[in-house]
């Protein structure tokens, strides 16, 4: 079994995906690392130099990879399950998804809309609500668990999905 975390930008998938692979001992991997590795360069960079479209075809082919790999924790970049592939992926039985979900003001707070996050570029706040009312549903209708992240501790919410994970078995 593995345990998929999702959710927008500032959720803090990454932080709370390495201490729950941690708490679990079981290997961590976060796809938008494993994207920029498999590139050689940063997500923002393929965006401008390559696009979206091209981005995408690289984060499905990472993301699918991972999960036929059954990965232990794994968190995924916040679009990714907007691909249908990724999605159909995340509905197999081995995974256990989490959306870890998050208020505009906590994610604005952790992740500064910066320039690593390119589809928050121009006028960032209206971005990220605009993906996240686009992207909620599709959160939700995969996750097995929700769990908020706002104004937590990250060893918060790992006790958080441990809990719940153990709740929902």
């Amino acid at each position: 079994m593995s345990v998929v975390l999702i959710g927008p930008p500032g959720a803090g998938k990454s932080t709370v995906g390495a201490l729950l692979a941690e708490r679990l001992g079981v290997p961590f991997t976060d796809t938008d690392a494993a994207v920029e590795s498999e590139a050689g360069r940063p997500i923002s960079d393929i965006f401008v130099q390559d696009g979206e479209a091209a981005f995408r075809v690289l984060e499905r082919q990472v993301v699918v990879r991972a999960l036929g790999e059954d990965p232990g924790v794994l968190s995924l970049g916040g679009g990714a399950v907007m691909q249908p592939e990724v999605a159909e992926a995340l509905r197999d039985a081995r995974h256990r998804v989490v959306f870890l979900d998050v208020t505009i003001a906590d994610a604005a707070s952790r992740v500064g809309f910066d320039t690593s996050r390119p589809l928050l570029l121009v006028n960032p706040r209206a971005a990220w609500t605009r993906l996240m009312t686009l992207r909620r549903p599709t959160y939700e209708a995969l996750a097995a668990l929700t769990v908020p992240t706002g104004s937590r501790a990250p060893e918060d919410v790992v006790d958080e999905v441990l809990a719940g994970l153990r709740e929902h078995r």
